[in-house]
């Protein structure tokens, strides 16, 4: 038998004192903040009281560490999927607002003419597929429980969009994936549905919404 359950985590808050846009870039690790918070995680997991069977994570610093105290308390080693990382961003390494902020800078305008491909990065049609399969080889890789997928805000929204037939392209101040949220699937039977079956959210969580107002790196805003 399958996965019964796939739980999406987003990783906890980064050290950024810059304030930059990180993407993909090395050495974005946790704050003791987001440990903390990565911590709250796992703490909601293992409160559910269910089997999991499985740990993927996305090879970034960030989701790595995110991933350990789960791992820790299912007694299971991350395997690392590319397809869940964080997407390419032509900002990476820039402070998007303020004074000097790349919003501001003329020659960067050109990145922001289609916001709904969008312009400045991997396409959302892109970052909404590579998850789905790392989904489904997700869901089939186990026999029987449930896996955790340690990614990132963006990635996990794409699939919550696609999920729920909405259009990808949105507004990235409404996201609703906060640090260290679960967004938790299982495969269903669906009338109308090709094969009769397809991923459905069934669950969302904010284990570290008590520690939210501490920090100050969120990500997209």
């Amino acid at each position: 038998m399958p996965a019964e359950q796939i739980h999406l985590v987003r990783h906890g808050e980064v050290f950024n004192p810059q304030g930059v846009l990180y993407g993909r870039l090395p050495g974005y690790g946790l704050s003791d903040l987001g440990r903390l918070m990565a911590k709250a995680a796992a703490d909601d997991l293992v409160a559910r009281d269910r089997p999991v069977a499985a740990l993927i994570s996305s090879p970034l610093q960030r989701t790595q560490q995110s991933a350990e105290p789960v791992g820790a308390a299912f007694g299971l080693e991350p395997t690392l999927d590319d397809r869940v990382i964080e997407p390419v961003n032509h900002f990476e390494g820039k402070r998007m607002r303020g004074p000097g902020g790349a919003l501001r800078d003329i020659r960067n305008w050109g990145l922001l003419v289609n916001p709904w491909e969008p312009s400045w990065g991997e396409p959302f049609r892109s970052i909404a597929d590579r998850m789905m399969l790392a989904i489904e080889d997700a869901w089939s890789s186990v026999d029987g429980g449930d896996v955790v997928i340690v990614s990132h805000q963006l990635p996990i929204w794409m699939v919550h969009r696609h999920l729920a037939g909405r259009s990808l392209s949105h507004d990235p101040r409404r996201r609703r994936c906060s640090l260290s949220s679960i967004t938790t699937l299982e495969l269903q039977t669906v009338a109308g549905s090709a094969g009769g079956r397809r991923f459905v959210e069934v669950g969302y969580s904010n284990p570290a919404a008590g520690l939210a107002a501490q920090a100050t790196d969120v990500g997209a805003v």
